[in-house]
């Protein structure tokens, strides 16, 4: 019997790489639905082209490296990255964007590393980060739920903005992103942000529609759809809990905290937990096998890291989510983490050299 050497991501079960990945995205189709149910099919269209893309940009780098295309396209990370992508970037985007993104994600953040288990950053947010930064407009178009919409869109509708600009009518991004009453709506947490920075209170800020449940209308849900998922992959034992856990834990101390120092400036608790990228960045994005930590202790560091950092940046710093740039300083982070919370190998003690 042969017996081979592999880089990591290791899993300590009897489950393939490629089955893993399989589990973790349809783990998120429920969030995947959810957000298509309240911000169209724009979702789906985005999620279509990123992992379009980052398979073929897979086959493309493989074949060029002198690597089995066929194995390494049937080992899904190439299609999990495009789809958490996919699922970033607003629906209603230009389709370049989704192209651009997934294409950075897996020919400099993952390949240029070597390929699978041997990128220090999570690929997926590397793009986002990117394209946040690159095209602040285009990536931060969000749609208000279809609800709020003045005008009501059709899968063409979806299609025809995506790869043109303007709806079927002739109508731009800005002018679908007007609500029933004229207004032009944002994120919750982007209103809420907006709000701040204009001298209002957070009382004031929630009054407006888009807050139409209990973290924003649409949003609590898509979370709650995300929770769901990651809860199964707790249950299956693909993720461990102490990331999302130590994650979330932390974001909600902080919260809390905060909420009852300064209620007027800062978001409630339920808003921190259940609004953009909460749900999304602890289940599917933290636990990264491979840009996280390794060691037990320091998975609850590196989830508390990023649970931290996603409030202060909120809070404090010039974006409304942060989650991205909360998991990526988390990733650099890494190396050290996992240097001072190794278990003591058996027979030695830590005072042993």
């Amino acid at each position: 019997m042969a017996f081979f050497l592999a880089s990591s991501p290791h899993s300590h079960n009897r489950r393939s790489t490629k089955d893993i990945m399989m589990t973790v995205i349809l783990c998120t189709l429920p969030g995947i639905a959810a957000l298509c149910y309240f911000f169209g099919w724009g979702v789906l269209l985005q999620v279509l082209i990123a992992s379009i893309t980052a398979m073929v940009a897979e086959a493309a780098i493989v074949a060029m490296r002198r690597r089995p295309v066929k194995r390494y396209l049937q080992d899904n990370s190439a299609l999990l990255t495009g789809i958490l992508i996919g699922i970033a970037i607003p629906p209603f985007a230009p389709w370049w964007i989704a192209v651009i993104g997934s294409l950075f994600a897996i020919v400099i953040a993952k390949h240029l590393y070597g390929g699978l288990g041997q990128n220090p950053f999570n690929p997926a947010m590397v793009a986002y980060v990117v394209l946040l930064i690159s095209f602040p407009v285009q990536m931060t178009t969000w749609l208000p739920p279809s609800s709020l919409l003045a005008q009501p869109l059709s899968f063409m509708d979806g299609l025809s903005t995506v790869f043109t600009g303007l709806s079927v009518d002739g109508f731009s991004v800005n002018q679908l992103r007007q609500a029933v009453d004229g207004t032009t709506m944002a994120t919750p947490l982007d209103t809420v942000k907006t709000a701040l920075l204009a001298g209002k209170t957070v009382t004031e800020a929630v009054q407006e529609p888009v807050f139409g449940t209990f973290a924003g209308l649409g949003w609590g849900w898509v979370n709650l759809a995300f929770l769901a998922g990651g809860i199964v992959l707790l249950k299956l034992k693909v993720i461990q809990w102490q990331i999302p856990v130590a994650m979330l834990a932390t974001l909600l101390v902080f919260s809390v905290v905060g909420f009852a120092i300064s209620p007027d400036t800062v978001a409630s608790p339920l808003l921190h937990l259940f609004s953009g990228a909460t749900m999304l960045g602890a289940f599917f994005i933290a636990t990264d096998p491979v840009s996280a930590s390794t060691t037990t202790k320091g998975r609850l560091v590196f989830g508390a890291m990023i649970g931290m950092l996603v409030y202060l940046i909120r809070t404090f710093g010039g974006f409304p989510d942060g989650v991205a740039f909360s998991v990526l300083i988390a990733n650099m982070c890494v190396p050290l983490i996992d240097y001072y919370t190794k278990p003591t190998t058996y027979g030695y003690s830590k005072e042993s050299k």
